[in-house]
């Protein structure tokens, strides 16, 4: 697998506070990366650095298999958290004289970004100034502006915020398209809805060390817990069909509906095999739903921080 962006024990500091320690990444060619944690973990710090706005005291960052240097910031789209757009200039103004900074010509950048403009439905904004526009009308200028170079990897840091339900979409099916057409993409955020919808691999940061990275399906494979739910078909002494089936599971939750004669279950068996049980409950009544509880990336979030929380210990 080739990597487009790998950090090799890259440790910061700021005075007597420790931002980054020791942090090593592997960020995959052509996938949505989550970067991932908590206020003060240190993503901000290593976005920072990968950007180039800062060093780091120790370690080593390589672009595309290079050392990372100054002329790999034009192959880089940066989306900050905090957006940075001159409110009295006027939008197309303002648009193209960044896509100049980026390194286009005024006429590739005005072909660009009639193109996007169209796609985005906002070509009367043009003789607009910034300071006339929404938060999310706003949000999807610098959303251009950040793509606008073609850049082989893009860095979006809360890139939903400022947006309804209806644009965020759009600038979810946007970044989505953006990787199919090849570009790779680090993905920072606190919604793990976002998460779960667009991200491949994932590495969560906290108090300044990576805690957990890879394939986020693998993530949730690893943190399963074995537990299920069940409909049940069954007569209403379903009290003493379940005593049969002592010994195959734990019985978390049942409620049992008399008018549907359905027994639901939440069930914790002691290893992944299921087959054993699926044969007793047959005997028991008419399985009508049997289904694995996978964690969400928000419950592995939670349990992780958790776990190596200095005030959890």
């Amino acid at each position: 697998m080739n990597h487009i962006l790998v950090a090799e024990s890259v440790t910061k500091n700021y005075g007597g506070h420790k931002a980054l320690s020791e942090v090593s990444l592997q960020i995959p060619e052509n996938c949505i990366y989550g970067l991932l944690g908590p206020n003060g973990a240190g993503k901000t710090s290593l976005i920072r650095i990968i950007n180039q706005i800062t060093h780091p005291d120790s370690g080593n960052i390589f672009f595309n298999g290079e050392p990372l240097a100054p002329e790999h910031i034009g192959m880089i789209g940066y989306l900050p958290e905090e957006r940075g757009l001159y409110k009295s200039m006027k939008v197309g103004e303002q648009a193209l004289y960044l896509a100049q900074l980026k390194g286009l010509s005024k006429a590739e950048a005005k072909k660009r970004l009639d193109y996007w403009f169209e796609r985005l439905e906002i070509g009367d904004w043009w003789n607009r100034k910034i300071q006339e526009l929404s938060k999310g009308m706003a949000q999807k200028i610098q959303f251009i502006v950040t793509v606008l170079h073609k850049p082989k990897l893009l860095i979006f840091d809360e890139p939903f915020s400022g947006f309804d339900p209806i644009n965020a979409n759009v600038i979810k099916d946007e970044i989505l398209r953006l990787k199919e057409q090849g570009a790779s993409i680090i993905f920072s955020t606190h919604r793990m809805e976002s998460v779960e919808e667009l991200c491949e691999h994932i590495a969560l940061l906290h108090q300044s060390e990576k805690i957990l990275d890879g394939r986020l399906a693998d993530i949730k494979k690893a943190y399963k817990k074995n537990i299920f739910k069940v409909g049940l078909k069954t007569t209403d002494d379903y009290q003493s069909k379940l005593a049969q089936l002592n010994g195959l599971f734990e019985l978390k939750e049942q409620h049992y509906d008399s008018a549907e004669k359905q027994l639901d279950m939440v069930l914790q068996l002691p290893t992944d095999d299921t087959s054993a049980l699926l044969q007793q409950l047959a005997r028991c009544g008419n399985v009508v739903h049997f289904e694995e509880t996978i964690p969400t990336a928000n419950d592995i979030f939670i349990q992780t921080v958790k776990s190596k929380s200095t005030w959890a210990n």
